[in-house]
């Protein structure tokens, strides 16, 4: 496994948090609301913009290194997130599109 691929990075996660002594406080709980946090942080990028000023986000590099940097956040809360609870995060994401192919079909 490289450290580009999910276990690889989850695995890097863990270890950043091992080094710091911070297990104790990444519970569900806690990196429940993490993920709520930098998601909210995100959606603060956006929110006075208008649809059209959205979609070009990325042209400003200000812009585009913040959106990058939440992310980032985002995706590492939420692996860090789904290795606490034993969670593949691949394979819950295939599950809920064929749910969600089967609730809704296309016309």
């Amino acid at each position: 496994m490289t450290d580009q691929d999910i276990a690889g990075l989850q695995r890097r996660l863990a270890e950043f948090a091992a080094a710091r002594r911070w297990e104790p406080y990444h519970t569900p709980k806690n990196l429940a609301a993490a993920l709520s946090v930098e998601a909210s942080e995100l959606v603060e990028i956006f929110q006075w913009l208008t649809p059209e000023e959205s979609a070009r986000v990325m042209e400003d590099a200000d812009s585009a290194h913040r959106v990058t940097d939440e992310v980032a956040d985002v995706l590492a809360y939420l692996l860090q997130f789904c290795e606490v609870l034993g969670v593949d995060p691949l394979k819950a994401l295939a599950a809920k599109i064929e749910r969600n192919e089967e609730r809704f079909p296309a016309p």
